[in-house]
C-alpha cells in the first residue's frame, strides 16, 4: 500500500477512535458506490452522521479541514444518497468532518467539526 494511503488510514483510524469514545456507533467505514466514498458512517441512534476524515502532517500549511471543498461536498452529498437509498435509512442526516493532525512524535490532535455543512441540492 502507497505511503499516503497508509497515512490516510492512521488518521481514519484515530477518527474512529475518536468517535466510538464519544459514544458514536461505527456503521460502516469506507463505504464505496461507484468512485464516491464515504469515510465513516456513524450513528448517535437520532441520526445518521455521514464523516469526512482529513488527515495532514502537523507541517502541513493548510488545515486539514479546509480540504472540504465545494466539490468534496457535491460528492459526499451524492455518496451519502446513494448509502440511504440502498441502506433504506430512515433517520436524519448530518455532515461532520473529523480532521486529524499529526504531530512529529506521531501523536495527534482531532478537530472534530460537527455539522460542518448542508448537501448540496441538485
Amino acid at each position: 500500500m502507497a505511503e499516503h494511503n497508509d497515512f490516510g488510514f492512521w488518521g481514519e483510524e484515530k477518527a474512529a477512535q475518536y468517535l466510538e469514545q464519544k459514544g458514536l456507533k461505527i456503521l460502516r467505514r469506507n463505504w464505496k458506490c461507484g468512485h464516491r466514498d464515504i469515510d465513516i458512517v456513524a450513528s448517535d441512534g437520532k441520526e445518521v452522521i455521514i464523516v469526512e476524515v482529513k488527515t495532514r502532517r502537523e507541517s502541513c500549511i493548510l488545515e486539514p479541514e479546509r480540504a472540504v471543498d465545494r466539490k468534496k461536498i457535491k460528492s459526499l452529498t451524492l455518496a451519502a444518497n446513494s448509502f440511504v437509498h440502498k441502506e433504506q435509512i430512515n433517520l436524519p442526516l448530518r455532515f461532520d468532518i473529523v480532521a486529524v493532525t499529526r504531530h512529529e512524535n506521531d501523536e495527534c490532535t482531532i478537530n472534530h467539526i460537527e455539522d460542518a455543512f448542508l448537501p448540496l441540492a441538485f
